[in-house]
């Protein structure tokens, strides 16, 4: 996992929120993929700082949710 700042690149991608998400703006975050990399943001900070994960680890961190739910 690394820490990144945003940039044009990672602004350009297709981000998404769980449909667990309700419509009253909680604690939600949004996720995009792209090439090997995926992207964690704070769905209301869309300009701060974002966490991006290798495809395996972030394999390995829904599957792990997944048991927890």
């Amino acid at each position: 996992m690394k820490i990144e700042a945003c940039t044009e690149a990672t602004e350009a991608l297709a981000w998404s929120k769980s449909s667990y998400s309700g419509g009253e703006g909680g604690e939600c975050v949004e996720v995009a993929a792209s090439p090997g990399t995926i992207h964690v943001r704070d769905s209301k900070d869309k300009q701060g700082p974002q966490l991006s994960f290798t495809a395996a680890e972030w394999a390995a961190f829904v599957s792990y949710a997944r048991k927890l739910g």
